[in-house]
């Protein structure tokens, strides 16, 4: 029995960045499956909301210790487990800027593509999915604009030069749910070379949305 549960969903880049982090630290966890759309959304369940009560994924479970939110997880799994690979470096300022980095994709770009906005928008807009894949792909254009720049600066193999860090967690969850809906990515030299020498790489290969267990048979890969 493992003492790190994580409640999550195969294609919720959310919980992609937590796997990714999971698998860089090599922390061993219980994959515990929320189904966003089952039923009118697991999330949705009452027995669920008692642990996250925003009812969002994933969640995090340390043995009595619950904690939600992506990079606030990320970030308490790395002070918790400090001796596997660090995933924010001790430097304050480097610290800061990796930090600025992952808030421009969780607090700018992220909840344009969030399943929660796009029913919003069908719902109460009585938008279509011609309309609400536009709206993706405008918002996270621009977001990826800001996330080039930055890599300009800062880009080595990965973003932050060659050592792995939670930007990196960010930033390939957010190239696949670009990719999901079609964004054109073509004029992002950093972005798109960062994520190949990511995917390359077994930590992401084993947390990608296409190789979990409640990964639906029609998009599993090998």
């Amino acid at each position: 029995m493992h003492d790190l549960k994580l409640y999550n969903y195969f294609r919720s880049s959310t919980s992609f960045r937590v796997r990714i982090a999971m698998e860089i630290k090599q922390l061993p966890y219980e994959y515990i499956s929320i189904h966003l759309l089952n039923d009118g959304g697991e999330q949705n369940k009452p027995e669920y909301r008692k642990l996250n009560p925003m009812g969002g994924v994933p969640t995090l479970q340390h043995k009595e210790f619950l904690l939600a939110q992506s990079d606030a997880i990320i970030e308490y799994l790395d002070e918790v487990f400090p001796q596997s690979h660090r995933l924010f470096p001790n430097d304050p300022k480097q610290k800061a800027k990796i930090r600025e980095f992952c808030q421009i994709i969780n607090a700018d770009i992220h909840s344009y593509g969030n399943l929660k906005t796009l029913q919003y928008l069908e719902k109460t807009f009585s938008a279509t999915d011609e309309i609400k894949n536009k709206w993706v792909r405008d918002w996270f254009s621009q977001g990826l604009k800001a996330c080039e720049t930055h890599l300009q600066k800062s880009a080595g193999l990965y973003c932050f030069a060659d050592t792995l860090t939670a930007a990196d967690c960010f930033l390939i969850p957010l190239v696949f749910t670009a990719n999901r809906f079609k964004v054109d990515l073509s004029d992002f030299k950093n972005i798109n070379q960062v994520n190949e020498n990511c995917l390359k790489l077994s930590s992401f290969q084993k947390a990608h949305p296409y190789r979990q267990s409640d990964t639906p048979q029609d998009l599993k890969i090998t």
